[in-house]
């Protein structure tokens, strides 16, 4: 069965894909998040050329050949765009088959553990303690990450002093039964990184992510050698030799590939395997309510190597106003600190028909 039509419901923060076959048969994607509506048109200019009328069925094939015939343009965009068309296309064969992608490439569904990810540096020691506090009381985590230095910020904290105050004071307030984390956004040079990590591993904190420029892979593989800390990465890559080169070199103790900014699930898994090779886990990255988490639980319910718990965004309307909205039924219900995959075909969710209504629209189709 052929591909007939795709279709982008857009606007500048998120992107819905629908895929349409030849006999009818439909399937609910998404493109990257953020300038969702570049990536959208993207999708219709340089995906949709590659993908129309081939067979349904053969996910990968289409995303191997469209970098082949767009290898001008290799870049995050492109990957950002093929996401849509592959997660579509995932979400079609597990209607068809009658199965949850998670039961499609090798899992089952089931309950998730998930850490409670802050996204917020403009936020002080004592108030981000007390949200996780609640967030523990009302919805059972045990586990926390938080935010160290200044986003690319060349070894300049967020304000003078942050980042020392901040570790202990979570650490203290939260006690020792749960487990922390901390991402710098690639905020420190490897001297600096190190003087950081030390101060995390005296704290009790397992997780430190993104210490060095991401593209720097011997400043992170340096700052990963001279601490027992997990130091983890990946997020920004989407260049398959790339993620070769940083699981062959040993620059993370763990992979964090992001299923959106990758280029979709046939992507992820293959570097989800490289790492598993390699003996490294996955805790792939998660970083907003959109559909990118969704995509992230039915693959750590499948993956032989993924890793403890599931990053899941505690931030709201306030801070993310362009989240609301956007499923008729919310996928992401947290009970004792875990999230569920169900068994429902496909992704199991349903986007909102009265946010489609007031999204850019653009379709792509086979000429009649």
């Amino acid at each position: 069965m052929k591909i007939r039509k795709i279709e982008t419901f857009c606007n500048e923060f998120v992107g819905f894909v629908r895929v349409t076959a030849e006999d009818g048969a439909t399937g609910w994607g998404q493109v990257s998040a953020y300038n969702a509506d570049i990536t959208s048109l993207i999708l219709h200019r340089q995906v949709a050329p590659w993908s129309l009328g081939r067979d349904c069925t053969d996910i990968a094939g289409a995303i191997d050949l469209i970098p082949e015939r767009e290898h001008k343009f290799p870049g995050s965009y492109l990957c950002r765009a093929m996401t849509g068309l592959d997660t579509a296309l995932w979400d079609m064969a597990g209607k068809r088959a009658g199965k949850s992608v998670c039961e499609l490439i090798g899992g089952t569904p089931g309950k998730l553990r998930a850490y409670a990810s802050s996204m917020r540096r403009d936020i002080g020691a004592r108030d981000e303690a007390d949200r996780f506090l609640r967030l523990r009381e009302r919805r059972g985590f045990d586990a926390f990450k938080f935010r160290v230095g200044a986003e690319y910020g060349h070894d300049v904290d967020e304000w003078p002093g942050r980042t020392e105050e901040i570790v202990p004071a979570v650490r203290k307030a939260l006690g020792d039964k749960v487990d922390l984390l901390v991402d710098a956004n690639s905020a420190f040079s490897p001297k600096r990184a190190i003087e950081v990590g030390r101060m995390l591993e005296a704290n009790g904190v397992g997780h430190y992510e993104e210490p060095c420029p991401y593209w720097e892979l011997e400043q992170t593989r340096s700052v990963r050698e001279a601490l027992s800390i997990d130091v983890t990465g990946g997020e920004q890559d989407c260049y398959i030799p790339i993620w070769r080169h940083m699981i062959e070199m040993g620059a993370v103790d763990i992979v964090q590939p992001d299923v959106c900014y990758l280029g979709g699930m046939v992507r992820t898994l293959r570097v989800a395997a490289m790492a598993h090779a390699a003996g490294l886990p996955c805790t792939p990255h998660s970083a907003n309510l959109s559909m990118v988490t969704l995509f992230t639980m039915h693959l750590l319910r499948a993956i032989p190597n993924a890793g403890k718990y599931l990053e899941f965004s505690i931030e709201g309307p306030d801070y993310y106003p362009w989240q609301e909205g956007l499923f008729r039924n919310s996928p992401y219900d947290v009970v004792d600190g875990h999230v569920r995959v169900t068994d429902e075909p496909g992704w199991g969710a349903e986007i909102d028909p009265a946010w489609l209504e007031k999204a850019a629209y653009q379709a792509s189709e086979v000429a009649a």
